[in-house]
This record gives C-alpha cells, structure tokens and sequence, in this order.
C-alpha cells in the first residue's frame, strides 16, 4: 500500500507532496519533525495538523 500525509486544513506543502511504502516511515517523518515540541514549548495556532491516509 502507499501512504500519503494530509495536513488537516486541506492545504499542501512540502510535507504532503511526499508518498510512503509504508506507514511506518510516514509516521517517522511526522515523528523527525515535530517529536521534540513540548507541550510547554508549543504554540499549537501555528502548528500545522496532518494525518496519515491511505493513497
């Protein structure tokens, strides 16, 4: 199967234009750039939502 990441708005970016063998490596995308926010470091109206998705 292939798996894309879509961002929750709809929109596209550089994150969403790439597809993935599996959902291991999507979510280790999502993981690599956003795993090390806190939740105290973070402001959540400028973080952008995605979802993992079956192409």
């Amino acid at each position: 199967m292939i798996y894309k990441i879509v961002r929750i708005d709809g929109k596209e970016d550089d994150v969403t234009s790439q597809t993935f063998s599996n959902y291991a490596d999507a979510y280790d995308l999502l993981d690599k750039i956003y795993g090390d926010i806190c939740c105290s470091d973070a402001d959540y109206e400028d973080i952008n939502y995605y979802d993992i998705v079956e192409a």
